[in-house]
């Protein structure tokens, strides 16, 4: 084979990965807390708690990653949902993620800080009844945001 054409195949066999990269669709840009938003949302479960006579909930590093990934499944597809668009069901997602034993997970959508979002939730009484579960020892909090758009999960175990 001659140089000059060995040297064109190469350099077409070099540029195959970068076309493919290409053709790809770029993704939304995702922002938001990736980490400890749990903490700050200590103080809101415990005054709901506490308001029933219950015991606070303690921060979960893996319940705050489920949440975590949930929240930016929803915000890079754009929708709230807590089935995925690979139809893994929440049960599906915890067992995944090497949660065992109970679990529940809120979710929320929209332009709120966390006091807003707390209060939607206490507003709609199957996600209070989560909050308020006195089977739940932890949880774990986080958002993702796309555009305008806040996306919000909650998930609660023990």
């Amino acid at each position: 084979m001659p140089r000059r054409h060995f040297l064109g195949l190469a350099a077409g066999v070099a540029l195959l990965p970068l076309a493919a990269c290409q053709s790809t669709p770029p993704q939304p840009r995702l922002t938001g807390k990736r980490a400890g938003v749990s903490a700050s949302g200590s103080a809101n479960l415990r005054a709901i708690r506490s308001s029933r006579g219950l015991g606070p909930l303690a921060p979960s590093s893996a319940l705050e990653q489920a949440a975590l990934q949930q929240a930016g499944y929803m915000a890079s597809a754009g929708r709230m949902s807590h089935t995925t668009s690979w139809n893994r069901d929440f049960a599906s997602r915890i067992r995944g993620a090497g949660i065992h034993g109970p679990a529940a997970e809120n979710i929320a959508r929209g332009r709120m800080d966390m006091d807003q979002v707390f209060a939607q939730w206490m507003n709609s009484p199957p996600h209070r009844r989560n909050m308020l579960d006195p089977q739940f020892s932890h949880f774990g909090l986080a958002y993702a945001e796309s555009g305008a758009e806040r996306y919000w999960a909650l998930v609660l175990g023990v």
